[in-house]
């Protein structure tokens, strides 16, 4: 006859430990008699045997020879240190990690214990240990437990005796033949193979892989049973049979949504993946619900699938909860060459539905006042392409110059981010300008101020090749800027800017990253003179040259303020080395310079070098970065700090 054993696998010893899939599992010994009765789960398991230690009578007279045993004399209390044998070359680090996490002995190691508690330790154990065999497919397993006493000094042992490991014979997927065409794939995603070992982790991830790939292949009402495995001690083999239903293969058909509160269902459809009549995805769903959250207006989504109304089609049932839309930020820094400055903002997320967010913005400071509202549409027509409209009217003080501008712009752009970091992104735009703005003249240092009407059309492209978007360790990244521009100060002229950025990053050991990069601009079509100075290039600053004042290198006037130039032309490189913790240490050193010249030049660099401090936070890096020039113009600092999130670059 055969014992039939229908048993509940759970986590063990509550610390953590999974062992096996929480499906149920069905075991048949098939060399052992007994009856075929199911167990209830509720009953009490029965005691293993040839488990616990042998301890002498405590309360013994150790000077009574009547009293002595072969047994260790151990007192009523004593600290203790216990070791496993006949692990090896059966351990994994996944299997030590499990004992460590779930070990009672290990929990009291060092700590008084008395007989008795550590005969309830080591059966727990033992019992913990070849749970953990079985698991990976040892079914004949047996440990055995003692106890060494010597000179007070304790230790308990486990010894395990895992036997052979246990094989599967066959392994069938009953009902898959139905999924047609993708049989074979689904076949494939169910990675457990004959004379595979009965390994519990094996099996269950194999199981969840099939439930998500089922999914992923069109079947969105697919059920996969529990496994159903057969154990044959004769043979030291197993079967394993799951039991699948695929149903029918449906395609995408509509969103909808029953509560317009937050955005309705042509909204959701854009920021979908997936086209109407494209076959289902579940994980596409699932990146879906993540975007919904991501936009920031909703604290909970529920996305149910839904027969559709077109035959062989699949409808998706939205149902948002809305998150609170506004939200107010402040900001109060400091910045060489920039000043003291607050900047205080309002925001209404969804002010002009869907996802239509009204901006009104501040700034007052020492060196630079703003006034400006906002528009930005995020998801316009298309997941993660953003919508900018702004109109603002600022003065702004800086050692080149100083300006009175109002400015209307609009930008259309694909963007990355953290939760999607895309390896292409471009921008479109659009600037009208009007600037006063006052320099000097240079030859004599004599103020002059000028009125300019600029419009102008940039845009932008960059290949992001890297491995993460605030802290790279790995890739390149490449992009270009251009922006033709027309000008009117007492003559109408056009003109060019180009801007060429160029970064890469290397991994030198497990703990040290090298990152390098490299900045070319120029400006084609015009005189410096004649381009407006808050249009031209300048060097110098966190985001530049480090170890000089912001904007401060490159030629300067009669009173030593920077002009600006046509050309500009930066390196950085960087060690960034993982010290301790979360704290890292970052030598580095910088060069540029700006020319007058329409081309950039490999000349006359003025070179800044310093070290930086980084703490590595769940939201990237936070930069702390002292430099000092190397070969300083007169008038420049020899320290400089700055602070940010985010590398350098």
């Amino acid at each position: 006859m055969s014992s039939a054993v229908r048993r509940r696998c759970w986590p063990v010893a509550a610390a953590g430990l999974f062992l096996l899939s929480p499906a149920t599992v069905w075991a048949q010994d098939q060399s052992r008699p007994g009856d075929d009765a199911l167990l209830d789960p509720g009953d009490p398991l029965v005691p293993m045997p040839e488990l616990g230690l042998d301890w002498p009578d405590l309360k013994a007279d150790p000077a009574d020879p009547a009293a002595a045993t072969d047994a260790p004399q151990i007192a009523a209390e004593t600290r203790y240190r216990y070791r496993v044998e006949g692990m090896d070359g059966i351990w994994t680090d996944l299997m030590r990690q499990r004992f460590n996490e779930a070990s009672t002995l290990r929990t009291g190691e060092g700590k008084p214990a008395n007989a008795a508690q550590l005969d309830r330790r080591a059966r727990e154990d033992a019992g913990l240990l070849n749970e953990l065999l079985r698991a990976e497919g040892y079914y004949d397993a047996e440990v055995q437990t003692r106890v060494e006493a010597e000179a007070g000094d304790v230790t308990v042992l486990l010894t395990a005796v895992p036997g052979d490991v246990y094989r599967f014979a066959g392994v069938t997927l009953e009902g898959l033949d139905a999924a047609g065409a993708k049989t074979d794939a689904l076949r494939n995603a169910f990675a457990v193979e004959p004379k595979d070992p009965v390994n519990a982790d094996t099996i269950a991830a194999a199981e969840a892989n099939l439930k998500e790939r089922i999914g992923r292949e069109g079947f969105p009402f697919a059920e996969v049973g529990e496994s159903r495995i057969v154990i044959d001690h004769a043979t030291r083999t197993a079967t394993l049979a799951v039991k699948v239903s695929p149903g029918e293969a449906l395609r995408f058909g509509t969103i909808t949504t029953r509560d317009n509160r937050v955005f309705d269902g042509d909204h959701v459809q854009d920021i979908a993946r997936f086209k109407p009549g494209e076959s289902f995805d579940q994980g596409s769903v699932d990146d879906l619900r993540r975007a919904i959250i991501q936009t920031g207006l909703v604290s909970a989504v529920r996305i149910e699938p839904v027969k559709g109304a077109e035959p062989g089609t699949i409808d998706l049932d939205v149902r948002m909860a809305p998150a609170p839309p506004r939200t107010i930020a402040g900001e109060i820094g400091y910045g060489t060459g920039e000043g003291a400055r607050v900047e205080a903002s309002w925001t209404h997320r969804n002010f002009f539905p869907p996802e239509g967010a009204l901006t009104l913005r501040g700034v007052a400071g020492t060196r630079e006042q703003l006034a400006g509202v906002t528009f930005r549409r995020n998801n316009f027509h298309e997941r993660d392409r953003v919508l900018t409209l702004q109109a603002t009217a600022a003065h702004l003080e800086r050692d080149a110059y100083s300006a009175d501008t109002l400015l209307l712009a609009g930008t259309l752009e694909r963007q990355t981010n953290i939760f999607f970091q895309k390896a292409w992104i471009w921008s479109l735009g659009g600037e009208l300008a009007a600037s006063r703005e006052q320099d000097v003249i240079v030859s004599t240092g004599e103020p002059r101020v000028r009125t300019y009407f600029i419009g102008a059309l940039p845009t932008s492209l960059t290949y992001d090749g890297t491995d993460d978007l605030l802290n790279p360790t790995r890739g390149f990244r490449l992009g270009g800027r251009l922006s033709p521009e027309v000008s009117l100060s007492g003559a109408t002229f056009g003109y060019a800017r180009t801007q060429l950025d160029a970064s890469i990053y290397r991994p030198i050991s497990t703990r040290v990253v090298l990152a390098a990069r490299t900045r070319l601009g120029t400006i084609v079509g015009a005189p410096r003179d004649a381009i407006a100075p808050s249009r031209r290039f300048y060097a110098g600053g966190g985001a530049s040259v480090r170890g000089y004042g912001f904007q401060s290198i490159g030629p300067r006037d009669a009173n030593n303020d920077p002009i600006g130039g046509r050309s500009l032309t930066e390196f950085s490189i960087e060690a960034r080395v993982k010290a301790f913790g979360n704290f890292g240490i970052v030598p580095f050193v910088d060069a540029g310079n700006i020319y007058t010249s329409p081309l950039p030049k490999l000349t006359d660099f003025r070179v800044g070098a310093g070290v930086g401090v980084r703490y590595y936070s769940n939201f990237g890096p936070i930069r702390v970065d002292v430099g000092t020039p190397i070969n300083p113009q007169p008038g420049d600092s020899r320290i400089a700090v700055y602070v940010s999130l985010g590398q350098a670059f």
